[in-house]
């Protein structure tokens, strides 16, 4: 029987809500089995400072680094609302395509992609790896530019201190509690009643739904599989006492769908 998946967001970042299609094949038991995914939708109306006028610059730099699809998508917004669209077709993106872009994820790299870059490092699932493959390339004197959210990890940016690599940030995007977290989650558990599985896509997310989640699941939260996107995920999921089921391997819907299906047979991944 099929794992029905829906889609709770659990942070602010979009205008529409969107619900999940995807569907785990379970080939044990007769019901079918209830599967949350805590991912926030794909559109972003929030954001951080401007970063036009360092993007305006690449003579200044050795390269890009975009973590998140959000950073891109925050990059092109401000390339819009400034009116710049034309300065970056015509001269900013072939400068920067002269250095290195690198992307962590497909759906990062497929967004950097449309914006006229050439990703590289696509296939390094998480920070951590994407910082090693960068370690191994870059020789260059000048900083990498990293687009990123008010709260990101400091994994990637601690790594390339301590092998050398410069880089500067910079806040594009913030991440804040999706408004109708506690009412969507309400009614997610008077309708569907108590998961067999939750997936977390960010800690993030995490924070924001974890005392709802709590709350509404009771003394029945034992019975619930908690699966992450990623180890950055898996770990904020094991500082809060919660058992991993299972990490995905990559950050892909495939991936995940793999992670969902092992996590819900009677041994764990």
């Amino acid at each position: 029987m099929p794992a029905e998946c829906f889609t709770c967001p659990a942070s602010r970042c979009a205008k529409r809500r969107r619900s999940c299609s995807l569907r785990v094949p379970y080939k044990d038991g007769p019901a079918t089995m209830k599967v949350l995914l805590l991912k926030d939708p794909k559109e972003d109306d929030d954001r951080g400072q401007d970063p036009y006028i360092r993007l305006s610059h690449p003579e200044g730099y050795g390269g890009l680094i975009f973590t998140s699809p959000r950073a891109v998508e925050a990059v092109k917004l401000c390339l819009e609302k400034a009116n710049k669209t034309e300065a970056w077709e015509t001269s900013l993106k072939e400068k920067w395509n002269s250095k290195s872009v690198y992307v962590v994820g497909n759906a990062t790299a497929s967004l950097v992609s449309k914006i006229g870059l050439d990703p590289e490092g696509e296939n390094c699932g998480n920070a951590e790896k994407l910082a090693e493959y960068i370690c191994s390339r870059e020789s260059s004197a000048l900083p990498l530019l990293f687009p990123c959210g008010n709260l990101k990890r400091e994994t990637l940016p601690r790594m390339l201190k301590d092998k050398g690599v410069p880089m500067e940030s910079i806040t594009v995007y913030q991440t804040i509690p999706h408004p109708g977290i506690q009412g969507n989650l309400n009614s997610y558990y008077s309708q569907q009643g108590i998961p067999a599985s939750i997936t977390f896509f960010s800690p993030s997310g995490l924070s924001y739904s974890l005392k709802h989640i709590q709350e509404l699941s009771g003394d029945s939260i034992d019975q619930i599989k908690f699966v992450a996107i990623g180890p950055t995920t898996a770990r904020a999921l094991a500082a809060q006492g919660l058992p991993v089921s299972c990490t995905a391997e990559s950050p892909t819907p495939r991936a995940l769908a793999a992670g969902i299906r092992t996590a819900l047979q009677p041994h764990r991944c």
